[in-house]
């Protein structure tokens, strides 16, 4: 009865950011379990040596579409492209994002409008652009990458944790939108996570704080994403909408300074 909850045969599945990290993880993880997988990101070497592994491990179709979501027309490319060569997107998976930090007073202009729109303009446009087919269909699975920042930040995190907010009030917005048509809209919200962005930004100490801050006492592999996502763009996910899956190892439970 319920050996199909977590298939995905037959959909189709846009992933941005899917080059590396957690996006490469979760286009691995849809096409294992049937989706054929679209990958985008800037770098078209990155996307071919990620689509190719995948390739090698799937029988679905698996393609790439080199992208800088910071330029619309790309943005609004993207969409009509894979539309017109798939001819449908069920599953849309906003990953993209990036994380350049400043403080207050030192935050410019120009970092703060750069990542407004990498991280939540280009992820409302790419929405906008794709949310009709899945309305017209009836059937449809919007998965927006937040984080824990959400909820919390940290020294100069300003720009990045106003962005990851505003996926979550954005998400629940359009899942009330959406919801009636059969599409559900969700947020994933990493923790730690063992990819490139935050070993480039901690120093070893912050590294080692951020891991024993956990319930698990570790840092979370990116395939500890595949998961929670694979839930919610599944039927196993059928009537989860508006929520914010965090998947922190329990990091957020914790209250310092006890």
């Amino acid at each position: 009865m319920y050996e199909n909850l977590f298939s995905l045969d037959g959909r189709v599945a846009l992933i941005t950011g899917a080059s590396r990290g957690i996006g490469r993880a979760v286009a691995r993880g849809l096409a294992e379990a049937g989706a054929d997988v679209v990958m985008t990101a800037r770098s078209e070497k990155d996307l071919k040596l990620a689509a190719d592994e995948i390739r090698g491990a799937v029988t679905g179709r698996v393609e790439y579409y080199p992208v800088d979501m910071l330029d619309r027309a790309d943005v609004d490319e993207l969409a009509k492209a894979v539309l017109r060569d798939f001819g449908a997107v069920d599953v849309l998976i906003n990953n993209a994002g990036a994380n350049h930090p400043q403080t207050l007073v030192e935050t410019t202009d120009t970092n703060w409008d750069a990542m407004i729109e990498l991280n939540l303009t280009s992820q409302m446009r790419l929405t906008r652009a794709l949310a009709p087919q899945m309305v017209a269909r009836g059937w449809g699975r919007v998965i927006y990458t937040s984080s824990i920042m959400a909820f919390s930040s940290n020294h100069a995190r300003g720009i990045y944790s106003a962005t990851k907010a505003g996926l979550v009030g954005m998400m629940r917005a359009q899942t009330l939108e959406l919801g009636p048509a059969g599409v559900t809209v969700n947020c994933l919200a990493p923790g730690p996570v063992l990819t490139d962005m935050p070993m480039s930004l901690l120093n070893e100490e912050e590294k080692q704080q951020f891991s024993d801050s956990t319930a698990l006492k570790r840092w979370g592999q990116v395939a500890d994403m595949v998961g929670p996502v694979l839930m919610l763009a599944s039927e196993a996910g059928a009537f989860i909408s508006g929520e914010v899956i965090i998947a922190d190892g329990g990091l957020l439970c914790r209250t310092f300074g006890d």
